[in-house]
């Protein structure tokens, strides 16, 4: 089957071709190491790495930059108010953020570029656009004229009297246009600078990623990854900058984003107070119900992060590493098999399709439970393991798994599960009453029913 993927640039799902078979660009928008990363930070950084893994298994070299911006005027903000400096501050939060990705089974780029190392090319690519009639200079700045770029906004599908609507755009009475963005600008104590031809200054956001793309893969790269909210105008000017300053040629042939994460189906921000960190999740759920519920919907689509979404998550991994546990206990030591299952690996080559390969692992974990014979569970196992490991699920001992204490249902997850059973068993469906006991005790939880009600106490 051909990898297919939705391209935001042409508004369908195209095969996927790279440039050039033997070497294969990727770039994605990384995090702006202010503070933790939140949970719609991590769902970029786990399907864009799932891509990044698909990629490696059809071609010989892959290579994949998401960048560290260290550089921004949040980090100078933090860095102000806590009385240190920016690398005070973009140290600690790119320490925690490698270590909440791994946690939730994200690996390594090959190549992970920090904006603060790049200055000296940043000036540069500005010197060609000005050069090249794209940019000018005011009032200290350097701005890019997007009235002198004719495809300005067909990644957004905007035109150009319509594209400030809602977007973080800083308008200025020195803009020869509204939407003109800066690529310099002039820094004051304390905040950071350099030496450069327009005074003391650092650059603009949108600049930084189009000069480490082409620096580590080239003016032309296969695909751009990133989430919704940057198509523009991040993205848009991102094209624009990058395209005038390589004489015309394309900068990306795909552009992939993926859809917001929302919580209770409101969208996080601080004002609600709903934005959920990694951090603190990790303190309370296991990495790997983390990652299983950021690839529960199609990486497109919005994703909605409740208390019942992840206590769902926790339960179907429960099973999953409760039938492996049998399998082994039945048919002895396992293995995965050299492919995963069939289907599997066709639903995440037709545009990424998490939902539909997680629904093809339920379905073969559930084969594996009605095995009968040691071939056929050994067989069921192995694809269920292979499976997994390609998508980053199932790679613990199951043993490990159960009890570990990290990533316990809490208390209100246990609360939520035993009024459910309490419902079951007063509509009469001993099943999934008992099934639900099962779970809690697999997680060790002991349900001690009584005249008034149902209490538990977790097993020492």
């Amino acid at each position: 089957m051909s990898f297919r993927l939705y391209n935001t640039l042409t508004r369908q799902k195209e095969t996927f071709e790279p440039l050039d078979p033997e070497r294969v660009t990727l770039y994605a928008c990384g995090p702006t190491v202010y503070n933790y990363a939140h949970i719609g930070n991590a769902r970029p950084a786990v399907i864009f790495d799932l891509l990044y893994k698909l990629l490696q298994g059809l071609y010989p070299k892959v290579f994949y930059a998401r960048n560290i911006t260290d550089l921004e005027d949040k980090i100078n903000a933090a860095a102000a108010e806590e009385g240190v400096s920016i690398e005070v501050i973009t140290r600690r939060y790119t320490d925690a953020y490698h270590a909440d990705m791994a946690a939730l089974g994200v690996g390594p780029p090959s190549i992970e570029p920090r904006a603060t190392e790049h200055i000296d090319e940043m000036i540069s690519m500005i010197s060609r656009l000005l050069e090249a009639g794209h940019a000018y200079e005011a009032d200290g700045h350097v701005l890019f004229d997007i009235q002198s770029f004719d495809d300005y906004g067909l990644l957004s599908g905007r035109n150009i009297k319509d594209m400030l609507a809602g977007a973080r755009v800083e308008v200025a009475s020195f803009k020869h246009h509204p939407g003109d963005f800066v690529l310099w600008k002039p820094s004051a104590d304390p905040q950071p600078g350099w030496d450069s031809p327009w005074g003391w200054g650092r650059p603009g956001w949108h600049l930084e990623c189009s000069v480490m793309a082409e620096k580590h893969l080239g003016e032309i790269i296969d695909i751009h990854a990133g989430g919704q909210d940057l198509v523009f105008p991040h993205h848009e000017n991102e094209i624009a900058q990058s395209v005038c300053s390589h004489d015309g040629k394309p900068f990306a042939r795909f552009w992939l984003h993926n859809g917001f994460v929302t919580f209770n189906r409101k969208k996080m921000s601080k004002s609600l107070g709903n934005i959920l960190t990694v951090h603190e999740l990790l303190k309370k759920h296991a990495g790997e119900v983390l990652r299983y519920q950021l690839l529960s919907a199609h990486y497109r689509q919005p994703l909605d992060w409740s208390d019942e979404a992840l206590l769902k998550s926790r339960k179907t991994l429960d099973r999953m590493y409760a039938g492996l546990r049998d399998a082994a206990e039945a048919a002895g030591p396992l293995e995965a098999a050299n492919q995963p299952a069939t289907g599997f690996l066709d639903a995440l080559h037709d545009d990424l399709n998490t939902a539909e390969a997680l629904a093809k692992l339920n379905m073969l974990s559930r084969s594996l439970a009605g095995a009968e014979s040691d071939d056929e569970i050994r067989r069921l196992a192995g694809e269920l393991l292979a499976s997994g490991k390609l998508i980053g699920l199932l790679q613990q001992d199951p043993q490990s798994w159960f009890e570990s204490g990290i990533g316990e249902v809490d208390d209100a997850g246990i609360d939520v599960l035993i009024a459910e059973r309490v419902q079951a068993r007063t509509d009469k469906n001993f099943t999934r009453a008992d099934e639900i006991r099962d779970q809690l005790t697999e997680i060790g939880i002991v349900l001690e029913d009584g005249a008034g009600g149902t209490r538990w106490r977790r097993r020492h």
